[in-house]
Formats: C-alpha cells, structure tokens, sequence
C-alpha cells in the first residue's frame, strides 16, 4: 500500500490539473477576462467601452447601477453579442482635448462655487444640482415634486445627458469596419455658449469650423463622407445657420449650414418644418427615473392632481411688442375672472428670470391647470412645450411649427397607433390662431371653456400617455422595468436611418416617415 501512495498522488494531480484547465479556458472563451493576450483573437465584435469623459468630476455609476451592466455586456457569449448587436454596433468618435468642453470641470475647481458656471449645470451626468426635498411636509404653494428623480435640468444639457447614455449603450464597438453608425461626441451648444451675444462672427464660428475640419480627416469619416455619423446640438437649428454677414444678434454660428455637418444626421431642439435638414427631438425637463414605477407613480399624481385653473402661462413679454402674442395672453390672463388663469410673469427683469428658472413652481403651475399656452419665443419650440407634458397639462399652441406632430413626430405618436390616419389619432392638444387672438376675434377663454370635462380628461389622458416618451432616463443607472424613454426612441430611429444609408436607400436627405422628401446633393 505504502508502494503505490505515490502513484495515486499522481493520478490526483492529474486529473485536478486537466479539470483547471478546462475551466480556464472556458471563462477565456466565454469570459473574455482572465487571460491579458487581446480577446480580439477569439471574437471578431466585441464591446469596447468609450474612454471616460472629458468632465471628471462627473459621478461614477452608484453601486449597483451602471457597473454591474458593464459587467454583464463584457460577459456575454460572443454568439450572444452577434445576434443581439447585428446592425446595431456604434462607433464612439471621441473629440481631442482641444474641443472638450467640460475639461475644467474638476473635483475641487473654484468654478463649482459660481452657482450658474456650466460645471454646476452640466453635474451629474448633464442631469444637473439635485432639487432638494420641500420643506416641511413637501406641499408648499402646491408642490408635488417627489423626493428622488428631479434635478435642476438646464436646457442646453442634452449633449452632455445623451453621450453619458451613449457610454451604457451594450453595442459599443471599437471596430469601424462593423459599425452601423459613428456617434459624434461633441458638444456644439456648449461651444457656443462660451460665446457672448455681440462677439464677432469670426470668433463665434471659428472653433465649429476648425472641429469640421479635424472630423473630416478622420479615418471613420472616409468611407460615406460622414453620412453614417450622427450627433447633437443641444439649441434649434436657427442657432447653428446664421448667416455672418447678415447675423445681427451676433448669437449664433453656421456651424450647420457648413457642408460637413451636412452630411451628418444631426439632433436638434427644433427644425425647420419648411426646408428640413435635421431632426426635432424635446427638450430635457426635470424628471430623470431611475425605473418605470417612479414613472407609473408620477404619472398617478398628475392624473389625480386638483386642476383649478382653466389655464396657465409661464412666460414674459418682449421688448417693443416684438411678440403681440405673448402681450395679449399676459394681458387676458390679468383681466381673467378669479380661478381662470394662472400665470409665472417672466417680464421683470433679474427677479422675473429666477422665478421662471424654478421647477417646483412651474410644475405646480402646469399640474395645477387644465390647459398650458406655449407661444412662440425666441423661437417656435418652448422648453416650456416639454414642462406642460410632464405635468400632464393639455398643451395650447399658437403657430403649427410649435406643435409636437410636426417637431416631435418620433415621440408624440404612441408605437401603437403607427399605422392610424390623422382622422384616427386621439386629440391631446389645441392650436388658436394667434392673429385671431391679436386682432380680437377670439378670447383665449372663450375657445378653452368649449370644451367639456368629458373632452378635456380625454385629451389629457393622451398627454399622460405622453410621459415617458417625452423624459430622459438617469444615464447612471440601470433603467429597472420596460419603458422607452425619449433617448430610446430616438436612437431607434437614428439606428433605423443608418441603415438604410448603408444599404445604399437613403442617399440625400430624406425625412423617414415623413411625405416631404427635400433634394439634397449627395
């Protein structure tokens, strides 16, 4: 027995030795993170994470949240990953430091302490500063905001919101030859922030153009003259095709009247429904969940919220009667009989301005009125469009290019009634002329109080129903339930267009879905 010990030992090791390596080359194969040679060997598409961005003092995903997601894409068969991510890869064209435009924003920078600085505004992954919980018992002059999900949302933030959300997309590729899209993260509003109103055209378009120029000499730019890449403006369009010679608010740049940003698909607040070269998609509002029940949950409280008001405004005048709209919806919200109107009145000056930059008390206001005017402003599209929905408010419109059917067209329809006429689509908002209003024809009140409380609980169920096609998700966290979120939707169909320009069916610009098809040169 004593003879044959060490035969046995050795027939132990042998077989502890082969079932070692079996496992680890299983979790090589499968795992693709133990071994340190590159995993590219063994899989020809992988997920390959976006380096981080350029504002370091932007959170890392709570324990829990997006991590755990990074985990488990990287941990996917490669199989698995071909099926799912097939056409659905996306480049990331990350932009050198020069064109970074959060770089200051460093933990510890001076710059935090200014509370209006863009590293305040763009925290929290574009989200911004956290709305605190109300005081007391959180009902103060009719708040409804929830404790968690609400933040200070700037409306210029969507750049930022968007790439944050780009970084926890699962078919990231690191391969342009199997991308289906390049995805441009620069920040074109951001630039242009830095730029007073009344700077010279050269400096207002000079860094766009020199950012046009380095992207076009990019390998991934090669191949379609970037018509497979695609970003977002974070402004309307009209900010970003001002004319130099002929620009005299000196507020804007051509950044996307220049022949490259013309081959790209590009985002953008609002576009011009005459002459379409972009495409609409809402503003951020100031809800951001974290799960479709905190979603649910709102929507439960709008929906059984106390609607005194028959209508409401958040607005201002404009200087010289440049907007008689807004003088005359100010001036019959005044007169209105007690209980009628509701208003913010935005018009005076620095005072007027902190007023209406305070969510709880638009959002009061709008959950507290059966229907919410959105006039024109400095353009046709309002953030304040976006609040109304949020609120569950039955949106008023005073011009077509500010309605949701011809700007948001992606979000206002419900995937559900995609193939129903116009004839067929249930009715969630209302258009008065405003030269029927201006000229006297019309009171505002008087078109409002027509409608029945049968009609407006109708049209104001459609405008819940809205909810969540209308926010964006926390990027930084994992989404808990099945909801598609304002993100979601439009990344479908930005992933639906670049494929058909790969397939070689959309070779100029034309608008899916839509029956206006503009001549471009391609």
């Amino acid at each position: 027995m004593e003879a044959n010990y060490p035969k046995y030992v050795l027939y132990g090791l042998l077989i502890v030795g082969s079932w070692l390596l079996s496992c680890l080359l299983h979790f090589q194969v499968f795992h693709l993170s133990l071994f340190p040679y590159p995993s590219s060997l063994l899989v020809s598409r992988r997920v390959v994470l976006p380096p981080a961005l350029d504002a370091s003092f932007l959170p890392p995903p709570p324990d829990g949240g997006g991590g755990d997601g990074v985990e488990r894409r990287r941990s996917s068969s490669s199989a698995r990953a071909e099926a799912t991510c097939d056409g659905r890869y996306v480049y990331v064209l990350e932009v050198p430091p020069r064109f970074q435009m959060l770089s200051e924003c460093v933990e510890g920078s001076p710059v935090f302490e200014e509370p209006y600085h863009v590293c305040v505004l763009m925290a929290n992954s574009g989200l911004g500063p956290v709305i605190p919980p109300a005081a007391g018992n959180g009902s103060v002059d009719g708040d409804i905001i929830p404790s968690t999900g609400w933040y200070n949302t700037d409306q210029y933030a969507l750049e930022v919101i968007f790439h944050h959300r780009m970084r926890q997309y699962e078919c990231l590729t690191g391969d342009l030859a199997a991308a289906t899209a390049v995805y441009v993260a620069f920040y074109p509003a951001l630039e242009l922030n830095r730029h007073k109103c009344g700077s010279s055209a050269t400096e207002r378009n000079e860094a766009s153009r020199e950012f046009l120029r380095w992207l076009s000499s990019q390998p991934s730019w090669a191949a379609l003259g970037g018509r497979d890449h695609f970003m977002v403006t974070a402004r309307t369009t009209w900010m970003f095709r001002r004319d130099e010679a002929g620009d005299a608010l000196g507020c804007g740049n051509g950044f996307l009247a220049q022949p490259e940003s013309g081959n790209m698909t590009v985002l953008t607040y609002e576009s011009n429904i005459w002459d379409r070269h972009d495409f609409a998609v809402p503003y951020p509002s100031y809800f951001h969940p974290s799960s479709a029940g905190e979603v649910a949950a709102w929507q439960d409280t709008v929906r059984a919220n106390r609607r005194p008001w028959l209508f409401a405004f958040a607005g201002g005048r404009r200087a010289n009667g440049t907007l008689p709209i807004r003088d005359h919806i100010i001036d019959e919200c005044t007169a209105s009989p007690p209980g009628r109107c509701g208003m913010l009145d935005c018009s005076h000056g620095l005072e007027g301005s902190i007023t209406c930059r305070s969510p709880r008390r638009l959002v009061a206001l709008f959950a507290s009125a059966r229907f919410c005017l959105q006039p024109p402003g400095d353009s046709f599209m309002r953030r304040s469009s976006i609040d109304t929905v949020l609120a569950g408010c039955i949106p008023v419109f005073f011009h077509e290019a500010s309605t949701f059917k011809k700007q948001y067209r992606w979000h206002e329809r419900d995937d559900d009634t995609t193939t129903t006429t116009d004839a067929d689509r249930r009715r969630y908002s209302v258009v008065i002329d405003p030269d029927d209003v201006v000229e006297g024809r019309v009171r505002i009140e008087e078109v409002l109080s027509r409608f029945t409380d049968d009609e407006v609980a109708a049209m104001r169920e459609e405008v819940i129903k809205m909810i969540p096609r209308f926010v964006y998700k926390d990027p930084r966290v994992r989404f808990e339930g099945d909801m598609r979120d304002a993100f979601d939707i439009t990344f479908d169909e930005i992933m639906g267009r670049m494929r058909r320009i790969k397939k070689g069916e959309i070779l100029g610009w034309k608008q899916d879905g839509d029956d206006d098809v503009i001549t471009k040169d391609s």
